[in-house]
């Protein structure tokens, strides 16, 4: 099979990319926005194109789905470590084809209508096709150097469509944090790559998971500080994902992204870039699996842990619905990579790998159709808050219903998309670990309760009336509602064992009963302790808030994280380190440089004399010397 058509897959968005950004002065937005759908829909054809034909008409080879793909030398270093360009297909990079292409398609289409009179309009088109460029180029790329360009890249768009709203200090302040926290991950990943590029002999991922192949057979050849260094570089390319993926303690970016458009949040900050921490451990999965014995994993597990559980907690008390999604996502990311960090390698073993990956995929659908759904509310009401909203089922049915399917997929409940990937999570956690899987029961039950606090809030609670008389969105908004709301629905049965597996094999996996009715239940309690809570006015939310106290004000303020790192950066980095060493810069660099110019300066201007260009300083130099040498000579030849 022949895929270099994927090219295109690359190409279109960039094509789209350029054209829309070089003109955009020149198109007309209603031909900006059918020229971004057109190129994303062609993207989105050729995914699942792609897609058929790999798992279902090229199928397995000896039992397992083959690595395919091509490449070319880029860069060369030496025989064995080089740079390729080229595109690199397995059954993790053909699901994020799915992934990335259908959430774009539905953003894209969403925009047409949310976007609508924005001056702007053609330019955020463009950023989109960037985004789309650079998230495709990520999951396709062959090596650690070619995923590193795209991830930047991604870095890039993410900065200009958070600060898209340019003209809000908020939103370029919300840009740069984002921008600088994650550059900070980005150093480590860069570190890591580097270490295991020296210490492999190689950048190819096909080499570096090969399970028989000497990067992970010679793991141990040299040490550092108790650990090997492989072991030091994967967990220095874990903090690039964990930058990305917004995990504890690089998470404080992420509330603050919500200062974009809103289906920047749906593509950028739920389904696709976020996403990419917990597809570069996959994409590396056996490395961290078998060096060290998997010490580097365990770090991914508990992080991730920690990261689900923190955020779950804190999107308890947010008010401003898009803060509430976005403590969501982080919390649902460390969902992921807990399942990772708990799985093994080999058939049913890899339960927690393919765990993650579902919970990747259904993810992508629900979160993507909440934010939308939120958009959608804030686009009728201008309002971000629960204060502001309630009784908005009876204006908006189509919202209403589309943001109770993707409530109910998050809470769990069968047969919701997200019931079956987090029981299966849940699964590998109770497997593994009990203490984690204990986490993971927790979070599952805070999450039913802060999504379906908000989904009250907004639909049900007090019946306000509202300045002006609420209305749906148009179609070009509620289609895409309803399309995410199907998948929501329905991608939970596709029977993800068969196809994504840390060997690729594919394994028979069964519902734990058990597990499951206890997920379930806990969900459930949830949901009903919102209903209790939020379903209809009452103070009791007030009461327990009361009651709570201090904890409540430390869980609103998100444990004064944000307060405590720019305390850091302006009295530690900026007046205490930065202070010192610009003293030194001036009185001790600058001063010595300074001294160095001005006496050379001095000595010049003593000696500038001896070149007056005056023929008689020259004779009266010459003959000055010629009677010194003779006195020299003449006391030497007589003693």
């Amino acid at each position: 099979m022949n895929y270099t058509y994927i090219l295109l897959i690359l190409l279109i968005p960039l094509a789209v990319f350029l054209l829309l950004g070089l003109f955009n002065k020149k198109i007309k937005p209603a031909i900006s926005g059918y020229i971004g759908v057109f190129g994303l829909l062609t993207t989105t054809v050729f995914s699942f194109y792609t897609a058929f034909q790999y798992f279902f008409v090229a199928g397995k080879v000896d039992g397992a789905f083959p690595v395919l793909g091509q490449k070319t030398v880029w860069m060369n270093f030496t025989e064995s470590l080089h740079i390729d360009m080229g595109f690199l297909i397995d059954p993790i990079s053909v699901m994020m084809l799915i992934v990335v292409s259908t959430i774009s398609l539905m953003v894209h289409i969403y925009s047409r209508g949310y976007m609508k009179g924005d001056e702007g309009y053609t330019k955020f088109f463009a950023f989109l096709s960037l985004f789309t460029f650079s998230m495709y180029g990520l999951v396709l790329a062959t090596n650690l150097f070619q995923i590193y360009i795209f991830w930047e890249l991604v870095g890039v768009s993410s900065y200009l469509l958070i600060g898209y709203y340019y003209t809000k200090e908020s939103a370029v302040a919300a840009a740069k944090k984002a921008f600088i926290v994650t550059r900070f991950a980005d150093l480590g990943f860069l570190i890591g790559i580097l270490i295991v590029g020296y210490y492999t002999g190689t950048y190819d991922f096909e080499t570096l998971n090969n399970p028989e192949g000497s990067p992970i057979l010679n793991w141990a050849a040299t040490s550092f500080m108790g650990l090997s260094v492989l072991t030091w570089g994967l967990i220095l390319i874990f903090i690039g994902g964990a930058g990305k993926s917004a995990m504890f303690p690089l998470h404080i970016w992420l509330p603050d992204a919500m200062e974009g458009p809103t289906p920047v949040s749906a593509l950028i900050h739920a389904a696709t870039m976020v996403v990419a921490g917990v597809f570069l451990v996959a994409r590396l999965f056996p490395m961290f699996y078998f060096v060290e014995d998997g010490f580097a994993l365990q770090i991914v597990a508990f992080v991730g842990a920690f990261s689900s559980l923190f955020a779950a907690i804190i999107a308890l008390t947010q008010t401003d619905i898009k803060r509430v999604l976005a403590f969501s996502t982080m919390s649902q990311l460390g969902y992921m990579m807990l399942a990772l960090g708990v799985s093994g390698y080999d058939g049913h073993d890899g339960l927690g790998y393919m765990a993650s990956m579902f919970h990747l995929f259904t993810h992508a659908m629900f979160k993507a159709l909440l934010f939308l759904c939120a958009g959608s509310v804030i686009h009728a009401i201008h309002s971000n808050y629960l204060k502001d909203m309630g009784g908005l089922r009876k204006y908006m049915p189509i919202t209403n219903i589309t943001f109770l399917v993707a409530a109910l997929a998050i809470s769990g409940v069968p047969p919701f998309a997200g019931f079956w990937s987090k029981d299966e999570i849940l699964a590998a956690a109770f497997e593994h670990n009990k203490l984690l899987y204990a986490v993971g029961i927790i979070v599952a039950g805070l999450t039913a309760f802060y999504i379906f606090r908000i989904y009250f809030g907004i639909f049900w609670g007090k019946d306000r009336q509202y300045e002006h008389t609420p209305k749906e969105s148009p179609i070009s908004m509620t289609f895409p509602l309803i399309i995410l709301a199907i998948l929501s629905a329905t991608v939970g049965f596709i029977p993800f064992p068969d196809f994504i597996s840390p060997d690729r094999m594919g394994f028979e996996a069964h519902l734990n009963v058990p597990l499951a009715l206890t997920a379930v239940i806990v969900g459930f309690l949830g949901i009903l302790l919102a209903w209790i809570f939020y379903k209809k006015e009452t103070d009791l939310a007030t009461k327990v808030t009361q009651q709570l106290g201090v904890f409540y004000t430390w869980t609103f303020n998100k444990f004064y994280f944000d307060e405590l790192y720019l305390y850091i950066t302006k009295n530690i980095l900026f007046k205490g380190v930065a202070t010192s060493a610009a003293w030194f810069d001036r009185n001790v660099v600058d001063a010595t440089i300074n001294a160095i110019g001005n006496s050379t300066v001095g000595v010049s201007k003593k000696i500038k004399g001896l070149q007056s260009g005056r023929v008689q300083d020259y004779a009266l130099a010459f003959v000055t010397g010629v009677v010194v040498l003779a006195l020299v000579f003449i006391y030497i030849w007589t003693i």
